[in-house]
């Protein structure tokens, strides 16, 4: 096992999640999410003294919150000169703003249907292209996937289930799964949506090279599909029964 048995709980590092919740709460200020939405609205990029002018706000206190949401991934920065003009004396070309083509998503609990989404297209493309059955490439594109993402965070398994939202606890030398990151997928196409997610995790081991543990279907109220448990051990097999020896013969005597 790698590490597993060392890690402090409640310490992990920032993941993708965080970030997204960053940036939602960034826009709880009341100026900011304006500016935001302001500048979402515009078909071209906005400059502070026009985001300033428009919003009558000092100019000091839009660059502030433009900056901020610049920070948050949520608007792109550019810089162009809006006089046309190049060369010596064309004078610094302004900062401005538009809105970013990263996307900001957070659900609670943590679900990943944009990643089913990805693993199902493909898996129907593929099959439709080969013949191959649909839920044979859909376990093997997630099998592939769980074991890019293993290799690409080699990390504590702990850590990077939490990372992807599976939420885990351990539980009698087992990691049990209290959150399904795909959710209502799975209640509607069970069988479908939890094979997918047993490839997935069976991949991530796979490419965390981790050891410990394998993935198990495990289906129950209020958890994941699927258990991380500690290899099953091989039941020895009996010895083979010999045959009963026969008794020694008593020598004969006549007399």
């Amino acid at each position: 096992m790698r590490q597993s048995d060392v890690r402090q709980p409640g310490v992990r590092e920032p993941g993708p999640r965080d970030a997204d919740v960053s940036a939602v709460a960034a826009l709880d200020e009341p100026t900011r999410r304006r500016l935001y939405d302001h500048v979402v609205r515009e078909s071209v990029p906005v400059s502070r003294d026009e985001a300033a002018a428009a919003l009558g706000l000092a100019r000091k206190t839009a660059a502030f919150h433009l900056d901020r949401l610049a920070d948050e991934s949520l608007l792109d920065v550019v810089y162009e000169r809006r006089s046309g003009r190049s060369g010596p004396g064309a004078g610094r070309p302004a900062k401005l703003y538009r809105r970013s083509a990263k996307q900001v998503t957070v659900n609670l609990p943590d679900r990943r249907y944009e990643l089913a989404g990805r693993l199902l297209a493909q898996a129907v493309e593929e099959s439709d292209a080969t013949g191959e059955p649909v839920r044979r490439v859909l376990h093997r594109k997630a099998e592939e996937l769980g074991t890019r993402l293993g290799e690409q965070n080699q990390t504590d398994v702990f850590e990077l289930l939490e990372r992807y939202g599976y939420e885990p606890h351990r539980e009698d030398g087992a990691i049990t799964l209290a959150n399904c990151p795909f959710h209502a997928l799975a209640q509607d196409h069970t069988e479908t949506v939890c094979g997918m997610n047993l490839h997935l995790l069976r991949g991530v081991l796979t490419g965390i090279a981790e050891t410990g543990f394998e993935a198990c279907p495990a289906a129950g109220p209020g958890r994941c599909c699927v258990r991380l448990r500690p290899p099953a051990e091989e039941t020895p097999q009996p010895a083979a029964e010999q045959p009963p020896r026969p008794a020694a013969e008593k020598p004969t005597t006549t007399g």
